[in-house]
């Protein structure tokens, strides 16, 4: 059975979602594609293009990323090659830390102030 407790999203969330999708929009737009050229290029449906650009937080952040590169709308970076230089930085941190988090103690609130 499905869980029906209702997802809630952080400000900041919403506000990239927000910026993402209307990038993307915008890119459409300016290329002068339709929904359905976009939807069919991306492997998606029209539908599923409309919930991208209406900034619906349940969509598949890989079939997003898919149509912001289809679009070529920037992710992250200006140009793709410095994406190389920023995974390759993420790695060697991830190499130094700890394959998992150590369970936190937690000791009751703290009210000390």
């Amino acid at each position: 059975m499905k869980d029906k407790r209702q997802r809630t999203y952080s400000l900041i969330n919403k506000k990239a979602l927000r910026l993402l999708a209307d990038l993307i929009r915008i890119s459409r737009l300016q290329q002068g594609f339709t929904l359905a050229e976009v939807a069919e290029r991306a492997g998606i449906s029209v539908s599923s293009l409309k919930r991208i650009e209406g900034a619906d937080a349940k969509c598949e952040i890989g079939m997003v990323f898919e149509v912001a590169t289809i679009l070529r709308v920037p992710l992250f970076v200006p140009e793709g090659g410095s994406l190389t230089r920023h995974i390759q930085q993420a790695e060697e941190k991830l190499a130094l830390l700890p394959k998992t988090a150590p369970k936190r103690k937690v000791d009751g609130v703290k009210d000390d102030f």
